[in-house]
């Protein structure tokens, strides 16, 4: 039985799983190729070179990242349960930290990520001024908490600390 062919997408998909197992190093043509069982042929075909690759991995996250921001304005279930939402499936992102890893190497990932940021802070912004807390600094507050939590060790979870503040938001008003 033959394997079946490649697209351009299997190659983004497995190149983001690289990204989050092995880190900005692992996208190259050869270790997919291997990763995938194909041939760097295979890569050639669908991307001219490695940067190629990366401009569209880049772009495959953000389009992914944009359409969650855009299905949470769809939402309308009250503010703070669309900002538990939201934050949420931030935390649950694992390519999320891998691109931001990679952004700190990389200025067109950098720009990317700063990018969906800007989205990210203006929705959580529009919530936050549902709430009651209209200072700018809150939201970046907010998306940072959701950012940073995953990196500190603590009894906690992230979703957990995320949903305190939140509480913390709601009591104020």
């Amino acid at each position: 039985m033959s394997k079946p062919r490649l697209t351009r997408q299997s190659w983004i998909d497995a190149a983001l799983e690289a990204l989050v197992a092995h880190g900005p190093s692992a996208l190259a043509a050869e270790p997919l190729a291997r990763r995938l069982g194909a041939t760097k042929g295979s890569f050639y075909w669908h991307f001219k070179d490695v940067p190629a690759l990366h401009e569209a991995v880049s772009k495959d996250w953000q389009a992914r990242a944009l359409a969650v921001v855009a299905a949470a304005l769809a939402d309308d279930a009250p503010a703070d349960e669309r900002l538990r939402r939201f934050g949420q499936s931030l935390l649950a992102d694992r390519q999320d930290p891998a691109m931001r890893g990679w952004a700190r190497i990389n200025p067109m990932v950098s720009d990317i990520v700063a990018e969906v940021d800007a989205e990210r802070m203006t929705y959580i912004g529009a919530l936050l001024s549902q709430l009651g807390i209209t200072n700018r600094a809150f939201a970046q507050t907010s998306l940072g908490s959701l950012v940073g939590m995953p990196q500190l060790p603590g009894a906690a979870t992230p979703a957990a600390a995320f949903d305190t503040l939140v509480d913390m938001v709601v009591a104020l008003r």
